[in-house]
């Protein structure tokens, strides 16, 4: 069973949808008890870092969660469920994140030209991070998948996947052991993203 994490934020239906779509047994859960019982945990989330960071907090999922990773369960964070993984965020003042992968998340305006709309909306193409050789659940250059987001995370190279280019290269998937992360949504992205949602149900469970 795959555990949807429910914490007051993020796209659930569609997600569900999403993993129906390809077959899988998924339940979008507020039991802790559900995250010992899940084979893959999926953190989604949308809206202001600070928020949803204190609603996974006070929802009593996050030291849950955090146990589960410890035991090597696969996680899979969806936008911004992805940059609550990361230590810290500098999105409206400075916060904490849940530190699974060492680096910052950042408004985009700091290294994007001038004049590009923010936030970037739309479909962008993946371009494969250094670890071609261990590509994670993103296995193809060039396919295109859908962004809405202000903010990107910044941290060692060794931790891409892949990024995207809007006017620089932004970080869109990241791995640090059984920690996966995507900044896209899978959910939103057609047969590309259902066909990354099955690869992270593919991930060698502990």
């Amino acid at each position: 069973m795959i555990a949807i994490i429910n914490y007051g934020v993020g796209n659930l239906f569609s997600l569900e949808s999403s993993f129906n779509a390809i077959g899988e047994d998924v339940k979008v859960t507020s039991d802790p008890e559900d995250l010992k019982r899940a084979e893959r945990i999926i953190l989604p989330g949308v809206g202001a870092f600070e928020d949803a960071a204190k609603k996974l907090k006070s929802s009593g999922m996050a030291e849950p969660l955090l146990a589960e990773v410890k035991r090597g369960k696969p996680i899979l964070g969806i936008c911004l469920g992805m940059q609550l993984l990361f230590t810290k965020s500098f999105e409206f003042g400075e916060h904490e994140g849940l530190n699974l992968i060492p680096g910052e998340v950042r408004y985009i305006g700091e290294v994007i030209p001038a004049g590009l709309k923010i936030p970037q909306i739309g479909w962008n193409a993946l371009q494969l991070g250094i670890r071609n050789e261990e590509v994670g659940i993103i296995k193809n250059e060039g396919e295109y998948v859908y962004f809405v987001h202000s903010y990107a995370a910044f941290c060692d190279e060794k931790f891409i996947t892949a990024t995207t280019n809007y006017g620089a290269d932004l970080t869109a998937a990241v791995q640090n052991k059984n920690v996966y992360g995507v900044q896209f949504h899978p959910e939103k992205s057609g047969k590309v993203g259902l066909n990354i949602l099955r690869a992270f149900c593919e991930v060698s469970l502990c």
